[in-house]
């Protein structure tokens, strides 16, 4: 089992900023922030639901290749909501909220492209 992921970012305000908002109809939000001047040179923020952050941003280059990331949502409607949330916070359509039945038959997800160009989904695995 995964404890914790991240992601490097070229600009960590605008990315920050999306993540909040994207992942805020998961239950997300920024449990933890560090600044340079703390850490001796990481600045980052971690992510997830309280009371502990499971996904981090950090200042610097992004990854080459972009990455795929795709988090866990208990219904369909959050699904939605992730989807319109992430656009609305300047996120690139790269697939609408949907079944996806080529995977299994309750396949529901929803794909968008970070600032940086990652593809980030959010899937809920349940019936409707």
């Amino acid at each position: 089992m995964i404890d914790h992921t991240g992601l490097s970012v070229s600009d960590y305000g605008v990315s920050k900023a999306f993540y909040q908002a994207a992942l805020a109809p998961l239950g997300y939000s920024v449990l933890m922030e560090f600044t340079a001047e703390q850490t001796g040179g990481f600045e980052g923020a971690g992510l997830g639901v309280a009371p502990t952050p499971d996904f981090w941003l950090s200042r610097g280059e992004p990854q080459k290749p972009p990455l795929h990331i795709a988090f866990r949502a208990d219904s369909r409607a959050q699904v939605d909501a992730f989807y319109a949330a992430a656009i609305k916070a300047g996120g690139r359509d790269n697939g609408g909220p949907g079944l996806r039945p080529h995977y299994h038959p309750d396949y529901y997800g929803a794909f968008v492209f970070d600032p940086d160009g990652n593809n980030i989904e959010a899937v809920c695995h349940l019936p409707e």
